[in-house]
């Protein structure tokens, strides 16, 4: 065994976390393995986050935290990766003369260049070079039977409050055929739910760079149908969705397809029509309601994850009045809430009526308060109800307690149901009968074990385990991309 030894820090969205998995499968691929321990690494990687104000900041913590580690642990050398290096590349080298190299949000490949030995120190590169390939190296760190997989790179979008164009680049899709020759690998692993994201999802397929096996431009509906259908998956979940009209086909997938969950995570920034012109969306409030009352009407059991932006620049009073009547309306089963970040290169920050910190945090609080009285209404609704839980493994809080989720729950940020009675393994589909509910956890009795139910195809339940094992690693994650992790 190798004693070459590499810690990992991934901050931000899950997109940014299968970039570390990426850099994870190059460092093991160089003979370097992983430990939980940075005292004890040799080389110490933190993929940056640079969304937002907070982000930056964190991401600026773990740097100079992960810095220490260079006098009083073993590590030789400190490599930065991610948006940040791409957003801010000069004056972190300038100001970090603790960091060796430095990576932007594109160059995960060059890790090698890293390990190797003799790169230069700065190795940031255009954002729109890289798009992840199914043959690129990689190393899980998600618990359970559950992965992401990214299905394109950048946004074609101008919102105004974002700058995630400036540093991922424009839209670029990857072709149908690698997306499943990627998922095809993973569930050969052991891995049941496959999380379809991308920074515009809506939207994939649109450029040239999306094509199916016979070269004609690809679409959503054709890549998620595709992907449901490879043996061994048994839940497809769609992330980042924008608020535009879903085509039918898309909407009868998440209707009726077995292996399609009927979960929307749709961020929708705003309700007011004057909010939304700000933000500079393309549509207003009257679209938003039509597409919640589509997909309501439409999709059975529909689980709908939304996320939205108080304390914008020049959000009223009244404005911020009329998106929590929206909320009311909508009864979203999960939100998550920003707090406006005033970012310097966004045209937000242009704009005049900049909302007082102070009301932006008492709209915070007036949302996520509202909210919460409607998911726990919706969490009470889920008692008697017997449901599929993918189990992830023992509870952090009691070491005899597991720990899963149902389809309407999606891995990190929805909430748990904990299990008792039983024996199952992480990553074993099981039944279970909901017994206790509070605003976002559950708490379920184990029935029976499914494996060998719907999942035809599966390899054996007594593999699973181990095979996915082998590919996953402890990965520190700090989320810093501004979605409210639901807790008690």
């Amino acid at each position: 065994m190798s004693s070459r030894k590499v810690h990992f820090v991934s901050l931000g969205c899950p997109k940014n976390r299968v970039d570390s998995e990426v850099m994870l499968g190059v460092a093991r691929a160089a003979g370097y393995a992983h430990v939980d321990d940075a005292a004890e690494a040799e080389v110490i990687v933190v993929n940056t986050c640079g969304f937002i104000g907070e982000a930056k900041k964190e991401s600026i913590d773990a740097i100079f935290e992960m810095a220490q580690h260079k006098e009083h642990g073993s590590c030789k050398r400190l490599v930065v990766a991610g948006c940040l290096s791409q957003r801010h590349p000069d004056e972190l080298a300038r100001e970090m003369p603790e960091v060796d190299h430095f990576l932007g949000s594109s160059d995960m490949l060059k890790l090698g260049r890293v390990l190797a030995g003799g790169a230069e120190r700065m190795l940031v590169g255009n954002p729109a070079e890289w798009l992840i390939h199914a043959g690129d190296p990689r190393t899980l760190s998600t618990p359970g039977g559950s992965a992401y997989v990214k299905i394109a790179e950048g946004c074609n979008r101008t919102c105004s409050f974002c700058v995630i164009p400036d540093l991922r680049g424009a839209q670029r899709s990857r072709p149908i055929p690698d997306v499943v020759r990627e998922v095809e690998q993973l569930a050969a692993a052991g891995v049941r739910e496959i999380n379809l994201i991308s920074q515009d999802t809506i939207a994939y397929g649109r450029d040239a760079a999306g094509r199916a096996e016979d070269g004609a431009r690809a679409t959503l509906a054709q890549l998620v149908e595709r992907v449901a259908d490879v043996p061994g998956v048994r839940w497809v979940r769609l992330f980042y969705l924008y608020p535009e009209k879903m085509t039918d086909d898309l909407v009868e997938l998440l209707a009726g397809h077995p292996r399609v969950v009927p979960y929307v995570d749709m961020p929708l920034q705003h309700a007011a029509d004057a909010m939304l012109k700000r933000m500079r969306r393309g549509h207003g409030g009257d679209r938003l309601r039509r597409v919640v009352s589509t997909l309501r009407e439409h999709v059975p059991d529909l689980t709908f994850r939304t996320a939205f932006i108080v304390g914008h620049p020049g959000e009223t009073d009244a404005e911020f009045e009329e998106l929590c009547d929206f909320v009311r309306w909508a009864e979203f089963e999960r939100v998550g809430v920003f707090r406006y970040s005033d970012e310097e290169a966004s045209r937000s920050h242009e704009l005049e009526g900049k909302v007082p910190a102070r009301t932006a945090a008492s709209r915070y609080r007036r949302l996520m308060t509202l909210q919460r009285r409607i998911s726990h209404k919706k969490s009470a609704a889920m008692i008697g109800r017997e449901l599929e839980v993918l189990v992830e493994g023992t509870s952090d809080e009691h070491e005899y307690v597991l720990m899963g989720r149902h389809a309407g729950q999606a891995p990190e940020i929805d909430g748990q149901v904990y299990l008792s009675g039983g024996e199952v393994r992480p990553g074993q589909m099981c039944r279970v009968r909901i017994t206790q509910a509070s605003d976002y956890d559950l708490v379920g009795e184990l029935l029976d074990d499914e494996e060998s139910g719907r999942g035809a195809g599966l390899p054996p339940a007594a593999d699973l385990g181990a095979a996915t094992a082998k590919r996953r690693v402890a990965l520190r994650v700090l989320q810093t991309d501004g979605r409210e992790r639901q807790q008690n």
